[in-house]
């Protein structure tokens, strides 16, 4: 696997989070500040767990569901 700098990273997970947004909101419709706040936190990684998962969702619910069932980042955590 090639070596992928942290700032190539930064931008694949920044294009990662507009798309899943813009999936998102055409799912479920428009999402509260507070769940874009944790959508926006996560890393490629659950950002492509999440892109797959919520080709299931129906209601808003079904993300929050999702997201509770993550373990929380630590930035999130320590800022509570």
């Amino acid at each position: 696997m090639p070596f992928i700098s942290p700032t190539e990273e930064l931008a694949m997970e920044r294009e990662a989070q507009k798309l899943v947004m813009r999936q998102l909101k055409r799912r479920i419709g428009e999402i509260n500040s507070s769940l874009i706040k944790r959508v926006e936190i996560l890393e490629l990684e659950p950002l492509e767990e999440l892109s797959e998962a919520l080709l299931d969702f129906s209601h808003v619910t079904d993300l929050e569901q999702w997201l509770r069932n993550r373990p929380e980042p630590v930035e999130l955590s320590e800022s509570l």
